[in-house]
């Protein structure tokens, strides 16, 4: 069954627009056009796989959304893509720091959009990640039921955090610069930049917490997955 895709604007011209238009490729949809339906529909049942998630909501904001699905067990893996007519990179960073998979300013292109949402779908659905249970010292990751421990604590990751570590997992050992990670884990550049990389690393790599070592930052060149935890010497 195809993708259900979940659009939350309080305008309803654009909001069909973007329905109609991923329809087309083969999406269903729901819509909403406040905060607060658009959490009920998303804990509903049928239960979308993403959200289109516009900042600037009539009763609660986008930014408030996109927390309480990432902090609610049964939404917090549904891919979130952000949608707004703000263009501070200070917005961008919030909205990457709650979770949020990737944020398009308006106004944009519709074409954009629509490959923009196969492209998280694609990844928050891959396949091409190996399977089993994988451990280093203190870390654990069940790749196949996309779960993570540090220790016996386990660690909730967004469906792109998760991705970001196994690709760095499976190259372990060799540098990957930002620009690889983004082709990677992204899968398209559009106006993504190597900060959103950056972000993402300092995010997982809090999260991470006595494991964060794991992650090695090279200066001017990019990251690289250490497995036995230790930062090279400088």
């Amino acid at each position: 069954m195809s993708a259900l895709i979940l659009i939350v604007d309080d305008e309803a011209d654009l909001v069909s627009t973007v329905a109609f238009n991923l329809e087309r490729e083969g999406f269903r949809t729901l819509r909403a056009h406040s905060g607060e339906r658009a959490l009920a529909l998303a804990a509903g049942d049928p239960r979308p796989d993403m959200m289109v998630l516009d900042l600037m909501l009539p009763d609660i904001s986008g930014t408030e959304v996109c927390r309480r699905l990432k902090q609610s067990e049964p939404t917090r893996h549904m891919a979130v893509l952000m949608l707004t007519a703000k263009s501070d990179p200070v917005d961008r960073v919030v909205g990457f720091e709650l979770g949020a998979d990737d944020y398009v300013t308006k106004p944009f292109s519709v074409r954009e959009l629509v490959l923009r949402v196969k492209a998280i779908l694609r990844r928050t659905e891959g396949t091409a990640e190996p399977e089993g249970m994988m451990r280093f010292g203190l870390l654990r990751v069940d790749v196949a039921g996309h779960r993570v421990w540090v220790g016996d604590e386990e660690i909730v990751l967004t469906a792109l955090e998760f991705r970001l570590l196994t690709t760095l997992i499976q190259r372990r050992g060799r540098v990957q610069t930002r620009e690889a990670l983004l082709s990677c884990v992204w899968e398209m550049n559009g106006d993504i930049t190597t900060r959103t990389v950056d972000t993402h690393v300092r995010r997982l790599r809090k999260k991470l917490g006595d494991a964060s070592d794991y992650v090695e930052t090279l200066r001017g060149v990019g990251y690289r997955f250490r497995p036995d935890g230790q930062q090279a010497p400088a």
